[in-house]
């Protein structure tokens, strides 16, 4: 077994299998030592020989014993060192494996934890990163555009918090489930946005965060499978990460969506996206926000070709969003996709009005949005201001050359 391939165990099994030890010692940080400890073991013993049938199960029982053996180690657990030990290796019924729904049941039971309400939106989102996705500490301050040690220190209240609160290492129940579902579809969906459009960095898309995303709304899906509102999620993050090898060229420079090569699309995921929205949009009831806007992408999915999209029908659910989750983002892509219907006029006016009511300050595509409203307008000195504003508004530098090239073309001559 070659050290790339124990990466990638460690990768697939230390989300759940982190969640199953916290369920065992009842401490986050004791648990992340403890995993870590079997990863090292691990290194040595699978170097050069078979894995093991289930791997997640050996990390589990080794990573168990290790954190016994830390227990044991602190002297402020000496007094309750026995009623510890004793209470995880009750839970610890044998050396093989627990059963797959049990670890999964641990898995739900963590994201609804990292997702709890007593957390800010950016806390939820963080806590997820670290310990359901497994990313390192740096990788989830790169993602929030902070230090290191800042996040570590966001991270060490986060879980004093749940500690020293009792916040429960559980699934909520019914009465307040379908409130806390949407919180965790809503920060495994920034936990997408963030992989399909990096907010910072050299890199248009973050693979490992989309594909972390994804991994979370099927388990989501494995877990509650008559949720329509994780289909409408899942089916929306499979639609948009389709196109993935079409958006950038050999260069990392962004390929629009007008002059994507089509043929580089995903069509199986197209296709188990399209059957997701389907099922989804079957349900009485209120449509949900992410079943709509998989809706959209299924349509963009579906056209043979950017002019032969269905921009009216595409309009149409963006109104429909607009009654149903009214947002700064979705009336600016309602204008986006206004301008293809009635006009770049049209569309502006749109923009215009949104920036007059204050909307969307710090967000650093409504300038890129108006340059290119401006730019079809042919109104070119304020196309250029508005590119050069979208440029230094944004930390993203596949979008800065982007912005470049436009302001290229507007300098050259009619």
């Amino acid at each position: 077994m070659t050290p790339d391939a124990i990466e990638q165990v460690f990768r697939d099994e230390s989300g759940r299998a982190l969640a199953t030890l916290i369920r065992l010692v009842g401490d986050f940080d004791l648990a992340e030592d403890a995993l870590q400890d079997a990863f090292a073991a691990a290194l040595l013993a699978w170097r050069g020989s078979e894995i093991p049938a289930n791997p997640r199960a050996w990390l589990v029982n080794v990573a168990r014993n290790k954190a016994i053996d830390r227990i044991r180690r602190r002297r402020n657990f000496r007094d309750k060192e026995a009623e510890i030990v004793h209470a995880i290796e009750r839970d610890a019924a044998s050396d093989d494996a627990e059963p797959l729904a049990a670890l999964d049941d641990d898995m739900l039971r963590l994201m609804f934890t990292c997702c709890h309400p007593a957390f800010a939106p950016e806390v939820q989102v963080a806590l997820t990163l670290r310990t359901v996705c497994g990313l390192t500490t740096a990788e989830v301050a790169r993602a929030f555009l902070i230090s290191e040690d800042a996040m570590a220190q966001r991270l060490v209240r986060a879980k004093q918090k749940i500690r020293l609160a009792g916040i429960p290492y559980e699934v909520p129940g019914r009465d307040a489930l379908d409130e806390r579902l949407r919180d965790v579809l809503t920060v495994i969906y920034l936990v997408f946005t963030e992989g399909y459009l990096a907010t910072s960095g050299a890199e248009l898309i973050r693979h490992d965060l989309a594909c972390e995303a994804i991994r979370l709304g099927r388990l989501l899906l494995d877990l509650m499978p008559e949720a329509r509102d994780i289909k409408g999620l899942l089916a929306l993050m499979l639609l948009h990460d389709a196109r993935r090898a079409g958006r950038t060229d050999a260069a990392g420079d962004i390929v629009l969506l007008e002059e994507q090569d089509r043929s580089t699309w995903n069509r199986a995921q197209i296709a188990e996206g399209l059957a997701l929205v389907e099922q989804a949009l079957s349900v009485k009831g209120r449509p949900q926000p992410h079943t709509v806007q998989a809706a959209i992408a299924a349509l963009h999915a579906q056209a043979p070709s950017y002019e032969h999209t269905d921009w009216r029908q595409i309009v149409g659910l963006y109104e429909v969003l607009l009654r149903i989750a009214p947002s700064p983002v979705i009336e600016l892509n309602h204008a986006a996709a206004v301008s293809m219907v009635d006009g770049p006029a049209r569309a502006l006016a749109l923009v215009d009005s949104l920036v007059a009511r204050g909307g969307l300050k710090q967000y650093d595509l409504l300038p890129a949005v108006r340059a290119d409203l401006l730019r079809r307008l042919d109104r070119r000195n304020e196309a250029r201001a508005a590119y050069r504003e979208a440029s230094d508004a944004t930390q993203l530098v596949p979008l800065k050359r982007l912005y470049a090239r436009r302001l290229g073309e507007l300098d050259a001559p009619s």
